[in-house]
């Protein structure tokens, strides 16, 4: 490790923009229920260009991961970013590589670590019990998905099935999708009674509190909502914007102040991602015109818009796993040492 005694990784993103994806919920779920004959044509557009601002740029910044926790590793410009691209392309080439060899397991793998990767990403910061992050990701990414399996069988069966059709698998049965519904939905609803029971348990009360809160609120988002539109509501004003905040912080900027002034901190991550960000969303546009060209449906176009997710999730995820939160608990665990022998 070679950062200095005075950094504090971000692991789990601040109270500001938690209460900004609460009331950003709560505000998609009451268009919904109060105005459900216009609430489709109010979020569509809004999700549209927040998926493009929030979702697409959010990894836009993963270049600067390393440079932030492993100065070391990037002294050389030119080198590290010759293993930085080799490295990430090559794990997108992989995802690519396994769409084409087993297109069933790998949607498989791409819900499962997009589970672990949203849920990790929501993770609390106890700083002294890492244990607590592992159990979280799991529950919380298996919430994500476990809710909408469960309320929302059949629409999520189609997205599922338009993915494998779209790699040339064999569609997944509304009996599995019940089966898989009931295993998660016991394994998720008993794991979150454990893990809120420790908290408690070992004084951890307020953040037990918050955690129930964002569950509440999450089932009810992915209760009330179509599972598209829930799913784009968490990602872009949940776990992407969580995710800028979290990257601004490491590339410099001072943390956020309690005031939902969140213009400043998108202009700035903004800038800093726009080279990528212009590229991926050149990329993105070529790709939805070969579709239009070819009279492409409106499921197609999902199934393409998660295909392109699947094949960056896996070097997203893992340099946001390895190369921030694994640094975060490493240097956690060494500061507990420290202090730790400094008593004795």
């Amino acid at each position: 490790m070679s950062l200095p005694d005075s950094v504090t990784l971000p692991l789990g993103s601040s109270a500001v923009p938690r209460r900004a994806s609460y009331l950003i919920v709560l505000a998609a779920v009451a268009t919904w229920l109060l105005i459900p004959g216009l609430a489709l044509w109010l979020l569509t557009p809004l999700l549209l260009v927040g998926a493009l601002l929030l979702g697409v740029a959010h990894g836009a910044c993963d270049q600067f991961v390393v440079p932030a926790t492993h100065p070391a590793l990037s002294q050389s410009q030119l080198r590290y970013w010759v293993y930085f691209l080799v490295g990430y392309l090559g794990l997108a080439a992989l995802v690519g590589l396994l769409w084409w060899w087993q297109p069933a397991v790998t949607v498989a793998l791409f819900f499962g670590l997009t589970a672990w990767h949203w849920g990790s990403a929501d993770a609390p910061t106890l700083a002294t019990h890492p244990r607590y992050w592992i159990a979280h990701s799991l529950l919380r990414g298996g919430l994500l998905f476990t809710v909408p399996l469960r309320y929302w069988a059949d629409e999520t069966r189609e997205i599922i099935n338009g993915l494998l059709s779209l790699g040339g698998a064999d569609p997944v049965s509304a009996v599995a999708i019940s089966q898989i519904a009931l295993v998660l939905g016991i394994l998720v609803a008993g794991g979150h009674l454990l893990l809120w029971g420790s908290y408690f348990r070992h004084g951890h009360h307020s953040t037990a509190r918050t955690d129930m809160l964002e569950a509440g609120l999450l089932i009810t988002l992915l209760v009330v909502l179509p599972p598209l539109l829930s799913a784009g509501v968490y990602f872009v004003f949940w776990h992407s914007l969580h995710h800028v905040l979290r990257m601004n912080q490491l590339m410099g900027r001072p943390m956020l102040s309690r005031r939902l002034l969140l213009g400043p901190e998108l202009g700035f991550f903004l800038r800093r991602s726009a080279p990528l960000l212009a590229l991926s969303l050149a990329g993105l546009a070529v790709l939805y015109g070969v579709a239009w060209w070819q009279a492409a449906t409106e499921s197609v176009f999902v199934s393409l818009a998660l295909l392109v997710a699947s094949i960056v999730t896996l070097p997203h995820a893992l340099l946001v796993t390895l190369g921030i939160d694994a640094v975060h608990w490493r240097y956690t665990i060494i500061q507990r040492k420290r202090q730790t022998s400094l008593r004795y």
